[in-house]
């Protein structure tokens, strides 16, 4: 079988498009814009140059369409596991969490958990290390390394409204 064929655009102030002739040769296209949000475009099969159908999708949601199409049997932001019981995951502030505007060390995270944000993502700017006095945004994925049971309380702290 033969691999998939993929074109990688710049597009100066958006992002960067995406685009994949399968093996059927049908054409389709993703726009990753840089606001974290995607737009996936199907192209007619008679005219791989004519759209036929295009959906925007919010960063949370092209996230959950990676998971359908990549499943496995960790949580869908997963980043990594190792033998030793520990993972790494994103979990996402959002714009009506309580920690929306607050400090990182307001959170307890470390004490309560026992749980290190070692990174947070914001916007398409890496924050690494981030101090206590770190100012939360909402929209901001933090990058949170611990044992399953301790990224499964972060996720319940920082999910608090």
């Amino acid at each position: 079988m033969p691999s998939p064929r993929l074109r990688t655009t710049p597009l100066p102030g958006i992002g960067v498009q995406y685009d994949l002739m399968t093996r059927e040769n049908r054409h389709l296209s993703v726009v990753a814009h840089r606001d974290g949000a995607r737009t996936v475009s199907v192209y007619r099969a008679d005219d791989p140059d004519s759209c036929a159908q295009s959906l925007r999708l919010s960063g949370s949601e092209a996230g959950a369409l990676i998971d359908a199409l990549k499943p496995s049997h960790h949580s869908a932001s997963l980043l990594y596991t190792t033998d030793l019981g520990l993972v790494a995951e994103r979990i996402e502030v959002s714009a009506t969490s309580r920690w929306n505007g607050r400090l990182l060390g307001d959170t307890r995270m470390r004490t309560e958990t026992g749980t290190s944000i070692v990174a947070v993502l914001r916007r398409a700017e890496a924050i690494p290390s981030p101090t206590p006095d770190f100012r939360l945004a909402g929209g901001d994925r933090l990058i949170v390394i611990g044992t399953r049971e301790g990224v499964d309380a972060a996720v319940a702290i920082l999910g608090q409204e």
